[in-house]
Parts: structure tokens; C-alpha cells; sequence
């Protein structure tokens, strides 16, 4: 499970980025501004599993 989520935190922190850098290309704002959400999340997501894995050992 815990690899399925790492695994789920790469892609929107890596599907965040390709928006954000869609978004300044073409001069979206909400594009980017969804990117760094994404990339937020996937953040988030990587934090909470770090923690687990530190309680884990």
C-alpha cells in the first residue's frame, strides 16, 4: 500500500509541474496556479508517507 501512495505522490507532483510549465508557455494563469496545487498535494502525499515509513523502522 505505502508504495502505491509513493508511487501516487510522484505523479501529481510530476503531473503538477508539466501543468505549471504548460501554463507559463502559454501564458495561463490557472493552468500554473493548478500546477503548484498538484505539486502541493503530491508534497503532501510523499510528507505523510515519509512520516509513516520514520514510525514504521
Amino acid at each position: 500500500m505505502a508504495k502505491n501512495q509513493k508511487a501516487k505522490a510522484k505523479m501529481e507532483q510530476a503531473k503538477g509541474k508539466a501543468k505549471e510549465s504548460a501554463g507559463r508557455t502559454v501564458g495561463n494563469e490557472r493552468l500554473t496556479a493548478e500546477g503548484k496545487t498538484d505539486q502541493a498535494k503530491g508534497d503532501a502525499r510523499q510528507a505523510k508517507e515519509k512520516a509513516k515509513d520514520v514510525f514504521r523502522h
